[in-house]
């Protein structure tokens, strides 16, 4: 949890005690459905959840805002951008339905009333969203594929809508068909080792028929 602290020092009491009761829940749940990898379970503050909330270093969710994660697994990177961002709607999907439940029940417990979770593969759905997030599920090229008629057409933010996307190593060749793509250095914003490879990559897109 001081890692958490250490980058988002301004956090409401409400989000200091959801984001505390994170470690033993994803312990309780991942004991019965592993969502997570046994080893990634110990640095789940550092792994996940701040993994998770690079993006709010890059974007800061106005309220009304509606973002779709996809292929969240566990719920990552939407559970704890849920909680960052109370007033912005968060539409979690994954196409395995244990993982669905977990997030559902994580977000019932933790109180976490802008997060709707749903057993559903991206493609499948015509919903509109400002900005598609997620954990690198696929290659850009099959994932701006996947969810190009999900981009909302009425942009309210600095950034353009479209996607930020959570990837490491090199991305050189992933990106070569996307020249607007900007790629953010996680280490800009964290000091620890794991973020030494991460990035958040931004690429917008626009509104699609």
């Amino acid at each position: 949890m001081d890692i958490i602290l250490k980058y988002f020092p301004g956090l409401t009491e409400e989000q200091q005690e959801q984001f505390s009761k994170l470690g033993a829940l994803y312990e309780e749940w991942n004991a019965k459905i592993n969502v997570i990898s046994r080893k990634d379970i110990e640095s789940l503050y550092e792994r996940h959840v701040l993994h998770s909330l690079g993006i709010a270093k890059i974007m800061e969710f106005k309220a009304g805002t509606h973002v779709l994660d996809v292929g969240t697994g566990g719920g990552f990177p939407g559970i704890p951008l849920a909680i960052l961002f109370p007033e912005t709607q968060f539409y979690l999907v994954d196409v395995i339905a244990k993982k669905i439940k977990v997030v559902n029940e994580v977000a019932r417990a933790l109180g976490v009333n802008n997060v709707k979770a749903e057993q559903r593969r991206a493609g499948t759905f015509n919903d509109r969203f400002d900005f598609i997030v997620s954990r690198a599920v696929t290659n850009m090229p099959d994932f701006v594929k996947w969810i190009r008629k999900n981009i909302a057409k009425k942009s309210n933010h600095e950034l353009q809508n479209g996607i930020l996307y959570l990837k490491g190593g090199d991305l050189t060749d992933e990106l070569a068909a996307f020249p607007k793509a900007i790629q953010y250095e996680l280490t800009d914003y964290f000091e620890e080792d794991f973020f030494e490879t991460k990035k958040v990559v931004y690429l917008p897109l626009k509104y699609k028929l």
